[in-house]
């Protein structure tokens, strides 16, 4: 037992040794540990290229039709109701200088006969007093000839008696008969002198009868009541065999030429419109307290207008319209701009089930477009908090921030002066999660989506 004991206490430090031995030599001799360098993983996006591209600013208003003209016939005099065209009830169509009703025309036609005699008669007055004239004038060549001879005669007469070769009572029968004529001869001139004032008054009846004639004639002409111009029938308020007093509501008439359209526009969408873009654009400068000054700058501004039909997607249904006028005030409680828009023949091109005529009290959308000018526009998702990513030369993430000038739709244009020096980078549109300046990215070119940002940006939604 103690020699089993010894001998494990000998061994057992040798074994140890031993042990150690290994261990520190099998560490010194092991080869040293290779370190593996991590980085970020390339992540792959797709990028467009910031420039300036074609753009129409562009705004959305709504509003109901109403006929740009618009008759509300009422009778110019009074009577009974003779005619009334078969076609003349709401919702009929009927062409210009179509006869629709008539008022009884008999006591009318019997003034202008009368108002006709009057004239006739005046008309021959005229022509006997100037046939009158032409005889007196005559009497008076031959009274003033029979005084001629007269006073010839009173003067040889005369010269008979101053050698008392006849009595005196010849010499005044002489002096007599020459009195005579000479009184013949006055009241000839005295008769001529009055046909001036005679025929004067004559002329002054004819002028009266003739407008008498006229305006029995024009009374005539109102009873018949015909189309100024092509319409659509609206309310019918009278009946055949109806008296009509002067003034009297006959029939309502829309006029199929052209429509307008009031539309409201928030006012912040049309400040777009106006203010322009770039150096080359149109300057809209409004004075408001001249008509003139509205009107040049509504010109200038030659903004296009898109009229559809809320709630009808068929591109088919879609109408050219014009911008005219612009209301007097802005409505305070919608903050909106009264617009009127005019769309000429909206009955045309007219396809069933599809493209129906604008009528009355239909309630349509109206886009107006700007001109196109080269502006900044970007892709509103790859704005992020007013900062955009774009991938640096080094193929490394950058962040820039942009200056908005306002939102339109899911574009945003930029302040092309301050944001100039963005023109030529490319531009992120995917998502990027989590964004780290500096990660490393592939960029993949998304010419399709370009070009439809550029479609987009000129107001083709296609």
């Amino acid at each position: 037992m103690i020699k089993k004991f010894f001998k494990s206490f000998i061994f057992l430090p040798l074994i140890l040794g031993a042990a150690i031995f290994l261990v520190v030599n099998k560490v010194k001799t092991k080869p040293p540990v290779e370190h593996e360098e991590l980085s970020y993983p390339v992540k792959a996006v797709e990028v467009i290229t910031i420039k300036q591209i074609p753009f129409r600013a562009r705004a959305l208003a709504f509003g109901n039709v109403e006929p740009a003209t618009v008759l509300k016939a009422k009778s110019e005099v009074s009577g009974k109701v003779s005619y009334i065209h078969p076609k003349l009830k709401k919702g009929a169509s009927l062409k210009k200088g179509t006869v629709v009703l008539r008022i009884e025309p008999t006591s009318y036609k019997l003034t202008l006969n009368q108002s006709q005699a009057g004239l006739a008669g005046s008309q021959s007055t005229l022509a006997q007093l100037n046939a009158e004239e032409k005889s007196t004038k005559r009497s008076l060549n031959i009274a003033q000839k029979n005084l001629n001879v007269g006073m010839k005669e009173l003067n040889r007469i005369k010269s008979l008696w101053g050698k008392r070769l006849i009595s005196r009572s010849t010499l005044d029968k002489e002096e007599q008969k020459v009195l005579t004529l000479r009184q013949q001869v006055q009241d000839i001139q005295g008769k001529l002198s009055s046909y001036k004032s005679r025929k004067a008054a004559t002329r002054a009846q004819i002028k009266q009868s003739k407008s008498q004639v006229d305006q029995s004639k024009d009374k005539l002409g109102r009873t018949s009541i015909r189309l100024p111009f092509d319409a659509r029938i609206g309310t019918v308020s009278v009946d055949k065999g109806e008296f009509v007093p002067a003034g009297g509501l006959l029939f309502e008439a829309l006029g199929v030429q052209a429509i307008e359209i009031n539309a409201q526009l928030p006012t912040k969408q049309f400040r777009p419109l106006v203010s322009g873009l770039g150096k080359n654009s149109a300057k809209a400068s409004i004075n408001l307290r001249s008509p003139e000054s509205v009107q040049a700058a509504l010109s200038n501004m030659n903004l296009e207008a898109r009229v559809r039909l809320v709630g009808d997607a068929d591109d088919a249904a879609i109408w050219d319209g014009k911008l005219v006028r612009l209301s007097e005030s802005v409505d305070p409680t919608r903050d909106t701009l009264g617009l009127v828009i005019v769309v000429n023949k909206p009955y045309n091109g007219i396809i069933p089930g599809k493209r129906p005529p604008l009528l009355k009290g239909m309630y349509t959308s109206v886009e107006l477009l700007s001109p196109a000018m080269p502006t900044l526009v970007l892709p509103r998702k790859a704005v992020h908090q007013g900062r955009v990513y774009i991938v640096a030369d080094d193929n490394t993430l950058e962040i820039k921030p942009v200056h908005i000038l306002y939102q339109e739709g899911n574009m945003l244009v930029l302040d092309a002066r301050k944001d100039s020096h963005l023109i030529g980078k490319q531009l992120i549109i995917t998502d990027v999660i989590p964004v780290m300046l500096g990660m490393p990215l592939k960029a993949i070119i998304a010419d399709d989506y370009q070009k439809q940002l550029a479609k987009q940006a000129l107001g083709d939604s296609k």
